[in-house]
């Protein structure tokens, strides 16, 4: 593993600043730790169909969960100045106030990309289009990254978001990948 810091400034995008630094880094990784604070906080609240937003003097208490190239899955617990204690999954959005420290831990490359891979198999079966700052594109994301689903992911900026195609079918949106979690579908996509 290697630890890498990171400073930003005042009206940086936390997570944005973290999905960059994996693009850049082209590693894996994970947050090990943060001391900072945010003047707007976007989270993810579960059973809720729209981010969160809280503005003020905000102390972050954790940030942690993965980077990488492929997206980020970030949990972010802060408390408000009446110490009142709010968290959930970390959105865009979510902009430091006066500065905030992390160290970024990354993982070594394996040896052999191939090895684990079976036999014939060299793209995942699953495809996602989604659009930035798309909640239900983050949604279906997180639980294909919670699922252990390996996924190709493709940006867009027309048509409605998001598309899931599994083995070249599209399935449709977030309610049908939802839809074929709830009935045990995706469990042969999971990697062992």
């Amino acid at each position: 593993m290697r630890a890498l810091p990171l400073h930003l400034e005042a009206g940086a995008d936390i997570r944005r600043s973290l999905e960059a630094l994996a693009q850049q880094q082209q590693a894996e990784g994970f947050v090990l730790s943060v001391v900072g604070n945010l003047r707007r906080a976007c989270f993810a609240c579960p059973g809720r169909n729209e981010p969160t937003v809280l503005e003020g003097e905000l102390e972050i208490i954790t940030l942690q969960g993965t980077i990488g190239p492929g997206g980020v899955h970030l949990h972010l617990s802060f408390s408000d100045t009446d110490c009142q204690v709010w968290g959930g999954h970390l959105e865009h959005g979510s902009q430091i106030h006066r500065g905030a420290d992390l160290l970024v831990g990354f993982l070594a490359p394996s040896a052999d990309h191939t090895a684990a891979e079976p036999a014939g198999v060299s793209e995942p079966r699953v495809q996602i289009t989604v659009a930035e700052g798309c909640p239900w594109s983050a949604r279906a994301l997180r639980m294909l990254r919670s699922l252990g689903i390996p996924h190709h992911t493709v940006v867009s900026t027309a048509g409605p978001v998001p598309q899931i195609s599994i083995d070249g079918t599209s399935i449709g949106g977030y309610d049908a990948l939802a839809d074929l979690h709830g009935r045990g579908g995706l469990e042969a996509l999971r990697q062992p």
